[in-house]
């Protein structure tokens, strides 16, 4: 930024560069300020009659540059000085540099002297800072002015032209579309924008400028020429001449607006006086409408018959739901019109609107008032009468339904109560029949209020003058002769069906008591064959003494069921008595059972012929279940003589194996035989097996002489061999053992009287905690801290790698030789093995041969022959390979 306007553009706007001292020199820059600026100064100065012709050269004594303030600022300067001495001169030019300060703007470097000198540079400074402050400064578009605001209305006004971008105040404009498109934008008279070519913007700028000079009033300050060929145009120039377009339509655009405010107060105006009119015709027209409704409402002229009087209720409706509602609306509408039109005089600040004498909106309430009170008694009126006439119709159609509901009630009910249906009925008929009767006459009963009814109907009638009274009391007297006679029947009928009831009730008590006592007796029979036929399966001699004895019961009590049997039959006879002393017309058999006499005599026969069979059957099952329980005493003498054998057989053997009586090898020795007494025990085993089968044979399933079953012995006898033959096996690997380690029989006991220690349920086996306590006892540094616990864990994965959780005395032995014995041997071995050698640390294959045993030496040397090593003596062995040979690597 140059040194004139450095500092106010923190007062009025933000250049998008500094003016450079440089470019200001550059002539084709200067050219172009100094037409635009003095176009600029004449645009105001005409106003007043003057213009400049130099710039530097006119505004030398103050005059006319004071002139130019007062124009565009529409304020009074100090007087001028009118002399024409140089301290005038700059007299005046301070004035005017004074006056722009009191604007705001600090003017640095910009002095009187400068501009009286004629300093053409000052010059178009200061010019740039009145265009600055007095004709850009003011521009704000959307929260953005000065330059900013400029730049943003060039651009919304230009956005919808094709090939015009504007983004600054100089290079966008060279083509001269973007001044082209601002034209067009607000006057598109004045360009055929689409014939415009981007590529000739001389034809564009040229047409630009003779177009705003001619029609809007805005002089021309640039040159096409000057424009095209610069490269950079002169911002501060482009951005003069583009105010001045700014100015130029925001004032015919405030015209315009006022324009509208006035066409719009017109508009409100009229648009009042047409509601004024409406409302004056809304409301004559209503008014006479309801002048002419009512003196219809208010006629009240009976008529004598339903259908005219309906009519007139229809006539009454179609006013409701077709007359009345459009008028309903009209009378809101009026209204809201009315206050519409109030409140829009209001906010014009004109007298409220007072409509003709007469229709006001008071005035049409009052009117619709006294409608809606005629409407209300009319309405009224209207449906009293419809409910008088509707009384005598009523009363009429009534009557005659009453009456067809009580004659089509009567139909047929004479000839019924006639019939005589209850001689050749039952019982249960004659009890129906009687509950159908006195459902009849309870009915009778009900059909009586409805008989009133009709006769109080008819009466009515009479006293209202119905005009077919006659009619209307004929019928009412046939109905209540009818309703005499019915009465009279449905007493004769009842008589006779309460004495035949009487007499069928007699006969019927007699074939209740024989269905009483024929079921029970007939269910005892039933359930005497079918025990005395059931087939029974036993299987102790306890049960078949049960069923013999449940038998012998049975038949004690034949001779009172005999009494029972011929009672049921006696009843039977009695009934047949009356039937034939009274002349009973039996419709049917006994309605209680199904049971006859000839069907009770039948099934006692039968009784009786099945009572010798089921004798004899109990005898024989009696004979055969005696023959099983000799079975099972014969079995169960001998099973509980082996069980317990085997047991304590089990027991001495569980003792012999912890016990440390005598060497191994006697131990040894004293469990064969016990194993050859045991063997020599088998016979007794075979002959049991016998007496099972038997058993099976015979289908005996339990035995209460004894607690074993054969497959209790078996198992106990194989868990017997076995048992012997495992302990066997152990005191054979514990003598392995004790030759390979070499330990002695006193360490052996030692170790067997430890385990046993520990052994607390003498199972044969310790479990872990127990374990650990025998190893404490031994010696064994086991504590409960993390180091304690890893060396036990360790012990634990040798004596039990399966983990089962328990250790066995044969590796616990392992164990104890493995820890206890010698464990110098190796080291003897070697040392021997040195000793052999001698100096030469190996050892020859005749060497071997001759120091050893011929077995060992071959052996041996087979041994030793795959890790002779490859600097290895031939046919010698070294130390290391030595070792390896006889104790592998992890011994090394």
């Amino acid at each position: 930024m140059d040194h004139y306007d450095s500092q106010q553009t923190n007062d009025y706007m933000q250049p998008e560069e500094d003016w450079d001292r440089d470019l200001l020199l550059d002539p084709a820059w200067e050219k172009q300020q100094r037409k635009t600026f003095t176009a600029w100064c004449n645009s105001h100065l005409r106003k007043a009659g003057t213009q400049i012709e130099n710039i530097e050269e006119d505004f030398r004594d103050g005059l006319k540059l004071m002139l130019l303030l007062e124009v565009i600022s529409g304020e009074r300067l100090a007087k001028p000085e009118r002399g024409k001495m140089r301290v005038h001169k700059i007299s005046n030019v301070n004035k005017a540099l004074d006056f722009i300060a009191s604007k705001g703007v600090k003017l640095v470097s910009i002095g009187a002297e400068e501009i009286v000198d004629g300093n053409v540079k000052m010059t178009l400074g200061m010019i740039w800072t009145i265009i600055l402050r007095f004709a850009i400064q003011d521009i704000s578009v959307e929260e953005t002015s000065a330059k900013e605001g400029l730049l943003l209305w060039c651009q919304r006004k230009t956005a919808p032209y094709k090939n015009v971008n504007i983004q600054n105040f100089h290079i966008s404009w060279k083509d001269g579309l973007g001044f082209c498109a601002l034209i067009h934008r607000h006057r598109p008279e004045l360009i055929d924008y689409g014939k415009l070519r981007k590529d000739d913007p001389l034809t564009n700028l040229n047409t630009a400028f003779d177009v705003a000079e001619r029609y809007l009033d805005i002089p021309k300050m640039l040159d096409a020429e000057d424009i095209v060929g610069t490269a950079r145009p002169d911002e501060k120039a482009i951005m003069t001449y583009v105010s001045s377009f700014y100015h130029a339509f925001s004032g015919a655009q405030k015209a315009e607006t006022a324009a509208n405010r006035i066409c719009k107060v017109l508009a409100v105006n009229q648009e009042n006086e047409q509601l004024m009119e409406d409302y004056e015709k809304l409301a004559s027209d209503l008014l006479e409408w309801i002048r002419r409704t009512i003196p219809w409402l208010e006629n009240r002229a009976p008529e004598n018959t339903m259908h005219a009087m309906q009519q007139k209720l229809e006539d009454f409706r179609d006013y409701r739901r077709l007359h009345k509602p459009p008028k309903v609306q009209e009378k809101c509408q009026l209204e809201i019109n009315f206050n519409t039109l109030q409140t829009k005089l209001r906010l014009s600040n004109r007298p409220a609107f007072m409509p003709s004498e007469g229709r006001m909106v008071s005035d049409i309430n009052n009117a619709w008032g006294c409608l809606e009170q005629a409407e209300k008694g009319y309405e009224e009126w209207l449906l009293n009468e419809i409910r008088r006439l509707e009384r005598l119709d009523h009363l009429a159609e009534k009557f005659r339904q009453k009456a067809s509901i009580h004659e089509a009630w009567t139909d047929g009910k004479e000839a019924m109560l006639r019939q005589k249906d209850y001689e050749t009925a039952t019982l249960s008929e004659i009890k129906a029949l009687l509950k159908k009767h006195e459902a009849f006459e309870s009915d009778l009963a009900a059909h009586q209020d409805r008989v009133e009814q009709i006769a109080a109907i008819a009466q009515e009638l009479n006293e209202l003058d119905y005009y077919d009274s006659p009619s209307v009391n004929a019928r009412c007297q046939k109905i209540c002769d009818q309703w005499d006679n019915l009465g009279a029947l449905t007493q004769k009928r009842r008589e006779a069906l309460e004495r035949t009831e009487k007499l069928l009730e007699t006969i019927d008590q007699l074939y209740l008591e024989y269905a009483k006592r024929a079921a029970p007796f007939n269910n005892w029979m039933e359930g005497a064959m079918e025990d005395l036929q059931d087939t029974f399966i036993v299987h102790t001699i306890e049960e078949i003494q049960g069923l013999t004895t449940a038998h012998e019961q049975f038949k004690a009590t034949l001779p009172d069921a005999d009494k029972e049997r011929l009672a049921i039959l006696g009843i039977h006879n009695e009934v047949s008595k009356i039937v034939q002393t009274y002349h009973v017309n039996m419709a049917g058999t006994n309605p209680y059972t199904t049971i006859t006499p000839q069907e009770i005599n039948g099934k006692w026969d039968h009784v009786r012929q099945l009572v010798p069979r089921r004798d004899q059957a109990l005898t024989e099952e009696h004979a055969r279940q005696q023959h099983n329980e000799r079975l099972r005493k014969q079995f169960a003498a001998q099973a509980n003589v082996i069980g317990p054998w085997i047991q304590t057989k089990m027991e001495e053997i569980g003792r012999i194996s912890i016990e440390m009586h005598g060497t191994l090898e006697d131990q040894l020795s004293h469990l064969r035989q016990y194993e050859k007494s045991i063997v020599n025990y088998k016979p007794k085993i075979d002959q049991l097996e016998g007496d099972h089968q038997l058993i099976q044979e015979a289908l005996i399933f339990d035995n209460k002489h004894t607690n074993y079953t054969m497959e209790h012995i078996r198992v106990g006898w194989e868990q017997l061999l076995t048992t012997i033959a495992r302990t066997i096996n152990e005191v054979e690997n514990q003598i392995l053992t004790r030759d390979a380690k070499g330990i002695s029989q006193e360490q052996m006991n030692e170790f067997r009287a430890s385990f046993n220690h520990f052994d607390r349920d003498h199972s044969g086996t310790l479990g872990p905690e127990e374990f650990k306590a025998c190893l404490i006892s031994l010696g064994y540094d086991i504590g409960n801290d993390p180091q304690g616990e890893a060396e036990f864990a360790r012990i634990m994965s040798i004596v039990d790698p399966n983990r089962l959780g328990v250790v066995t005395f044969q590796a616990f032995i392992d164990f104890m030789s493995r820890e206890t014995a010698d464990t110098d041997t190796a080291d003897q071995v070697m040392a021997s093995f040195k000793i052999l050698a001698g100096d030469k640390n190996y050892i020859t294959v005749d060497e071997l041969r001759r120091e050893l045993p011929p077995d060992q030496a071959e052996y041996c040397i087979a041994r030793m022959a795959p890790y002779t090593g490859p600097d290895s003596v031939p046919g010698a062995l070294d130390y290391m390979s030595f070792s390896t040979a006889l104790y592998g690597e992890s011994d090394l």
